[in-house]
């Protein structure tokens, strides 16, 4: 089944070779999205094999639902709820997981969704359409102060007393309620900006990480995470922007730091705490090549890690 809209899969068969997948194995796609991911992991799983696949996005759920393949478990919910799936799917621990991040093409280039201003469409936003208030919704009660805050903090936006200020006194005026609109709201209120980029993106960005509470999903996600995997076990992470791959970063590497014991202890150095995961590589980015073929794919992130042995 298609929706007409494309979507070219980011580090495709980097992530699916860091997860080293194993014929028997039981895996875990985070985020369906279109499914490229998920189809590269079916490939490479033997008949005893089982791939659960997650979205909040209907659309993309849709997109699953239509593969015919009984080792895929296709389920509508986000990432957050992970350990509830797999309960209830009677899974203990999976063999890798895979998370890529953020807003996929089909619904950046889906003009009803709300997520780009490249469009005139009404102001959504929502990845998950079947519930939550739309973007155009809380803008128009939100607080100035509170606007302020989530510019600011969402979307690293130096501008963002003026874009909120502007946005409650347009919104005095006329609800704002289409991707125009705001966009062009925050272009009077930004007059300079980094050139070639819209002064609407870190707004947008912002608005959109808010509402669907992606930060907050992404730290819920990431311990249980780590509580899901086997031993030898790889989570696989893709990031897009700052935010997210700061979070990653720093939760992996105090994974595999341990408990920070005090300085100058007198302890062997066999008795220090093991960390619970191990870093594998450095963080990966798309080639050259991929970038040029796919230009949101040069702010992508990839960072891998793997459980230890349970007999270390």
């Amino acid at each position: 089944m298609s929706d007409g809209l494309s979507h070219e899969t980011v580090l495709l068969h980097e992530a699916v070779e860091a997860l080293q997948v194993v014929s028997d194995g039981i895996y875990v796609d985070g985020t369906f999205g279109r499914g490229g991911h998920s189809r590269l992991i079916l490939q490479q799983l033997g008949a005893n094999g089982r791939l659960i696949a997650l979205d909040k996005d209907p659309a993309a759920v849709m997109a699953g639902q239509a593969i015919n393949d009984p080792r895929l478990v296709m389920v509508h919910r986000g990432f957050a709820h992970l350990t509830e799936v797999l309960r209830e799917l009677s899974v203990t621990k999976v063999d890798g997981i895979l998370l890529d991040l953020g807003v996929s093409s089909p619904q950046l280039d889906d003009q009803q969704r709300g997520f780009s201003f490249r469009f005139d469409a009404p102001l959504d936003m929502r990845m998950d359409t079947s519930c939550g208030p739309t973007a155009a919704q809380w803008l128009a009660t939100v607080e100035e102060s509170f606007l302020r805050e989530v510019i600011h903090e969402y979307g690293e936006e130096r501008f963002a007393a003026q874009i909120a200020r502007a946005l409650v006194a347009a919104r005095q005026e006329q609800p704002v309620t289409t991707t125009r609109r705001l966009s062009e709201i925050v272009a009077q209120a930004v007059r300079t900006r980094e050139p070639g980029k819209n002064p609407a993106t870190r707004t947008f960005q912002a608005i959109r990480i808010y509402l669907n509470q992606e930060l907050e999903e992404l730290a819920r996600v990431l311990p249980q995470c780590v509580d899901c995997l086997k031993a030898r076990g790889r989570i696989v992470v893709i990031s897009f922007h700052s935010l997210e791959d700061r979070m990653v970063k720093r939760f992996l590497r105090d994974m595999a730091q341990g408990d920070k014991l005090p300085r100058n202890l007198p302890i062997r150095a066999a008795e220090i705490p093991q960390g619970k995961l191990r870093l594998i590589g450095r963080a990966i980015r798309a080639s050259a090549q991929e970038t040029a073929a796919n230009p949101r794919a040069r702010s992508a992130v990839m960072r891998v890690a793997e459980t230890y042995d349970s007999a270390l």
